[in-house]
């Protein structure tokens, strides 16, 4: 089951007075990008969360936040008082330049490195705790991606099989077309040449020649295998690059049906297979 690069998950759990919260979100992208905003006693530890994190997601633009909320009323962290003052000041500025009205110690309160916890290294317990808190958020982000991924899967699905459905309709103008075509080659030699001087054998040769150029039959046997493949692909993890080529594929086989046809009716059947995969691959940019 293919999963969507678009994802999102939260969890959040207590630890004596403290309460633990991660969040994590992605949008699609070629590569992994990942941003973390994580408090200042939990720098140390970033690397080791990259390295948890990346193989999880694999490809996108995420971020991903931590979050270390205490108890004032219970806890054992004090107040900077210098830093507050700054926060205040430089909020009051802005709220006479703009004529704002606010709430500017609350808001003081919520910014960097106003709360001093005791110590700032992080004991085995609480690493233990936030570990846990990611684990759970991952979990809902996959959960997430998964079910978006469904529904991409079943559009995948409905359009392909539209394709397979549009192969079929070429094949019922195939005996008309050839025998258009051979008519049309024969009333234009007859109108420029005298029958008598047309080598009857020789016009037959010409006309399988041209027959032979104009044959579409190899590129319907690869365009289905080519659905049959894209659909099989579909089971498997993490295949939006996979997808990506065999829609390559599917697209060149489609233009050379186009291309080769010489039928107004078949050609038309084309643009509509043209118009079924773009929609595809407008979707698969979005695919893990």
């Amino acid at each position: 089951m293919i999963k969507s690069m678009t994802g999102f998950g939260k969890h959040t759990e207590e630890l004596n007075n403290q309460k633990i919260t991660f969040e994590i979100k992605s949008l699609n992208s070629k590569q992994l990008d990942l941003t973390l905003k994580i408090p200042n006693q939990f720098r140390e530890k970033e690397l080791e969360l990259r390295t948890v994190l990346s193989p999880l997601l694999q490809r996108g633009k995420a971020e991903g936040i931590l979050t270390f909320e205490t108890d004032l009323k219970t806890g054992s962290s004090t107040i900077n008082r210098s830093i507050l003052g700054q926060y205040i000041s430089e909020l009051k500025e802005i709220s006479e330049q703009q004529n704002l009205q606010s709430d500017l110690l609350r808001i003081a309160m919520k910014m960097p490195d106003v709360l001093n916890t005791e110590t700032d290294e992080i004991d085995e317990k609480t690493w233990h705790a936030v570990l846990n808190v990611i684990t759970m958020s991952i979990a809902k982000f996959d959960e997430f991606r998964l079910h978006e991924g469904q529904i991409l899967e079943n559009d995948f699905r409905t359009r392909i099989e539209t394709i397979q459905a549009l192969l079929k309709k070429v094949e019922t103008f195939e005996k008309s077309r050839i025998s258009a075509i051979k008519d049309r080659m024969k009333t234009n030699f007859e109108k420029w040449m005298e029958s008598s001087l047309v080598d009857a054998n020789r016009f037959e040769q010409e006309v399988f020649y041209y027959l032979e150029k104009i044959d579409i039959t190899e590129e319907k046997v690869r365009l289905k295998k080519h659905c049959t493949y894209f659909l099989d692909t579909l089971n498997e993890e993490s295949a939006g690059k996979k997808l990506g080529f065999v829609t390559q594929e599917l697209g060149r086989e489609i233009n050379t049906i186009g291309s080769k046809a010489n039928d107004v009716d078949i050609q038309k059947i084309v643009v509509e297979m043209k118009d079924e995969l773009e929609k595809i691959k407008e979707q698969l940019g979005n695919v893990l």
